[in-house]
């Protein structure tokens, strides 16, 4: 009886031990990804490094990123490396979909990953570095900037445990690789046609975080949540791209030389400001913080200025602009929790533009009232005739004593009405008759 209890136990015991130990996937984990699709630039560094930072608070098993870039800027390469080599929990990075590549300063991001995956038809590759506008760099900076490319691409390869030697042949010889060559001579670990098939594949899979040894616990199952830009960066990534940027420099110094050529045209110079600003900062010649705070004091020229100059409402729309762009660009951190929220931002330009609205109906109220001062505001005020020494007709009227003409003969104490202002600032008048007033027996 007793060996039948054991054996009874025993089987289900195996299978519950059996089933703990079995690399399938997690259920309950989550996986979060980012898709970068276009140039690597600050706003993907900002896009990647907020999603590290989150994906870490969150809980997550590992941060996927989706890759299709053709390069970008070097230094904007070396931060996201540096943020996938420090990061505390596993940085997937898989080149897809099928079509897409990671070339120039995507290979260094893909080969930083601790696991590196490519989709069916995708390439890796062709690193070398060139100017912002594709061109070869100048012979000496060539040098100094190749020689950089190639240990540091060495270097991530040391670190991953990959193929050294064909990642500095990516920078200095240009060499691509489609993924099956790529999965063969060890420089990215795997090829996998979708997302599911990845994280089934990467089950139990152990991969070097920091100073540990993690256990990935993926699977087909693994839940995955997409995280999107935020609209800061998004705003980067329209600036940051070479041909926008170097639109907004060219607006900037055009916009400036009308102004000062031509000064009170005001749109040019309200244009100009703002593009240059943005310009500088898609440039990396301004951080990104700076920029914002440097938006947002032209924003507030702007809006002064409104009060002051006739500008039709151009200055306070675009105090109005410079005040929004600010605002999203004014914190730019580390730490992502520190951050203007978008609904403050957007309650703020309401409220910004509600003022300069205000101001913009009693300006154009006042301009259209009539004039009452000066001799604009004479015609129709009432005045008392002063007859002169030699008989000369003058009109005492808004504390002033005016020369007069009138069709008919007037006397000292009369009242007149000022019918208009005659050259020679003289007052054409007439006998001004009170109103009739009805009375009763």
């Amino acid at each position: 009886m007793r060996r039948g209890v054991r054996a009874a136990w025993t089987v289900p015991m195996i299978l519950i031990i059996g089933l703990g130990l079995a690399p399938a996937g997690d259920a309950s984990a989550r996986v979060n990804l980012i898709v970068i699709d276009g140039a690597i630039n600050p706003a993907a560094d900002d896009f990647i490094r907020e999603s590290i930072a989150a994906s870490a608070r969150e809980g997550a098993e590992a941060l996927l990123i989706e890759l299709d870039t053709p390069g970008g800027l070097l230094s904007s390469a070396k931060s996201i490396v540096k943020e996938i080599l420090g990061a505390p929990l596993p940085v997937i990075v898989y080149v897809a979909p099928t079509g897409a590549s990671a070339t120039s300063a995507g290979m260094f991001v893909t080969m930083a990953a601790h696991v590196a995956a490519m989709a069916p038809g995708t390439t890796i590759g062709a690193a070398h570095p060139v100017d912002g506008s594709g061109g070869d760099i100048g012979h000496d900076m060539r040098g100094k900037i190749e020689n950089f490319a190639a240990s540091f691409s060495k270097s991530i390869a040391e670190q991953r445990g990959r193929n050294v030697a064909w990642a500095e042949r990516a920078v200095r010889e240009s060499v691509a690789a489609t993924e099956i060559e790529a999965a063969k001579d060890k420089i990215v670990d795997l090829v996998a046609p979708d997302v599911s098939a990845l994280l089934a594949s990467l089950a139990g899979r152990e991969v070097q975080v920091g100073e540990r040894r993690v256990t990935l616990r993926l699977g087909a199952a693994t839940e995955v949540v997409r995280r999107e830009m935020s609209l800061k960066d998004r705003v980067l990534n329209v600036i940051a791209d070479p041909n926008v940027s170097y639109l907004l420099f060219m607006a900037g110094l055009l916009g400036l030389y009308v102004e000062i050529t031509h000064p009170g045209a005001v749109l040019p110079g309200v244009v100009g400001g703002i593009s240059l600003l943005l310009a500088l900062a898609a440039f990396q010649a301004l951080p990104v913080n700076s920029t914002g705070i440097l938006l947002m004091l032209f924003a507030a020229a702007l809006i002064v200025a409104e009060a002051f100059v006739p500008s039709f409402g151009v200055l306070g729309v675009g105090g109005v602009v410079a005040f929004a762009l600010g605002s999203l660009l004014l914190f730019d951190t580390p730490d992502s929790t520190i951050a203007v929220d978008r609904s403050l931002v957007g309650t703020a330009v309401v409220l910004v533009s509600g003022v300069m609205l205000a101001v913009g109906y009693l300006v154009l109220r006042a301009q259209r009232s009539p004039v009452r001062t000066g001799a604009e505001g004479l015609p129709g005020e009432i005045g008392i005739v002063r007859v002169g020494p030699r008989g000369e007709l003058k009109v005492f009227v808004h504390g002033e004593q005016w020369d007069a003409v009138a069709d008919g003969s007037l006397h000292d104490g009369d009242r007149v009405a000022v019918v208009r202002v005659e050259s020679g600032l003289r007052l054409r008048v007439r006998r001004h008759e009170p109103p009739a007033t009805e009375g009763g027996s």
